[in-house]
């Protein structure tokens, strides 16, 4: 899919300024994509949406609610992980714990959107 940039000069200057970075970050955009619909095929929709429907504004909201708590769960990983220094027991890393946030607030956005 091609997207449409509303501020390509703005896009251009940082490829531009920074090749190294942003070659960095479309690659791992693309490898949370996959691993997005990866675990589309083991979860299905109705996790987020808890069985509700995505039109349904009391739905949207119990799910949104589901999001915040699992983004809570995360971001107290983060903090045991990188601020009390708390040893990993269950296998997940610093990395996977951001990858987590980073697809739970899209996830989010597609809730919001009525997408999901």
């Amino acid at each position: 899919m091609e997207y449409k940039w509303k501020n390509p000069d703005v896009v251009n200057q940082i490829e531009q300024e920074y090749p190294e970075m942003t070659a960095e970050f479309w690659r791992i955009v693309h490898k949370q994509y996959e691993t997005f619909c990866l675990k589309q095929l083991n979860y299905g929709k109705g996790n987020i949406m808890l069985g509700g429907d995505s039109k349904n504004p009391e739905d949207i909201k119990y799910a949104l609610s589901g999001l915040a708590i699992r983004i809570n769960d995360k971001a107290n990983r983060l903090i045991n992980l990188t601020v009390k220094n708390v040893p990993d027991v269950v296998g997940e890393s610093t990395i996977d714990t951001f990858q987590d946030l980073s697809v739970y607030g899209i996830i989010a956005q597609l809730v919001i959107n009525k997408k999901w």
